[in-house]
């Protein structure tokens, strides 16, 4: 079920029975010269939707821009300071645990947002302590990559060149669920640089495309498929175990 495409009477009802929902997450950012701009909302949101429609899921629209001031120094980034994003993200949650939900999973699809999001969700327990009250929900933060069996899996396909961003594995689910957006180019060097994230200038002179350590060129739709089901699998499971937690 997509809370967007639903309306208020049915996310009602559905609180009736679940109070459990999904949050995509991400950024919005440069993901070298092939990798779509969306990527790293998209792949959660890919991720999602698929679950969505092969399990008992509620999804929330995507929360689809993040922290990324590192990619600044290329055109189509929006990036939100860490605490704008953290602000936003409690907005969020307390707008969600205001109608009743008690489990709020966020799909994660951008290393750079986790620090900040789990910051967000320590300020947010932060006041429930500080009160001493209990809180009334749990949140949980997973990156799609980290759903069991999705690395190793994303490891034995591109077992050279995966790198750190603009990766295979992520730019092979856009092409799998985009593909008449598919891109090529011609990479010099095949396997891009690795090294420290700073800021968006520094970024921009070390990693001139974008890539960093990754070879995109290895990504197949077919290969993104895999990587999907694999990981619809695995999060349907995570999910269902989150929503199965006693409260104490």
């Amino acid at each position: 079920m997509l809370l967007h495409l639903s309306t208020w009477q049915e996310i009602e009802d559905l609180l009736r029975r679940s109070r459990t929902v999904v949050v995509p997450i991400g950024s919005n950012e440069q993901h070298g010269p092939t990798g779509l701009l969306g990527t790293d909302w998209l792949c959660p949101e890919i991720i999602a939707h698929e679950a969505h429609r092969r399990g008992d899921l509620l999804v929330a629209p995507t929360f689809n821009v993040g922290m990324a001031q590192h990619h600044l120094g290329f055109p189509g980034t929006i990036a939100l300071r860490p605490s704008t994003f953290m602000l936003a993200i409690g907005d969020w949650v307390k707008s969600l645990a205001a109608h009743g939900f008690e489990k709020i999973y966020f799909l994660n699809g951008h290393g750079g947002n986790v620090a900040t999001i789990e910051a967000a969700f320590s300020e947010i327990y932060a006041e429930a302590s500080y009160a001493g009250r209990a809180r009334g929900f749990s949140l949980k933060l997973k990156n799609w990559w980290d759903l069991k069996g999705v690395m190793s899996l994303a490891q034995r396909q591109f077992p050279a060149g995966h790198g750190s961003h603009a990766t295979p594995s992520e730019i092979a689910i856009t092409q799998w669920a985009y593909p008449d957006a598919i891109k090529a180019a011609n990479y010099a060097p095949q396997i891009a640089p690795s090294g420290p994230i700073r800021e968006a200038a520094d970024f921009r002179a070390r990693y001139p495309d974008g890539r960093m350590g990754s070879d995109p060129a290895q990504a197949t739709p077919e290969k993104g498929g895999e990587l999907v089901a694999q990981a619809v699998s695995s999060l349907l499971d995570d999910v269902r175990a989150f929503a199965g937690e006693e409260a104490p």
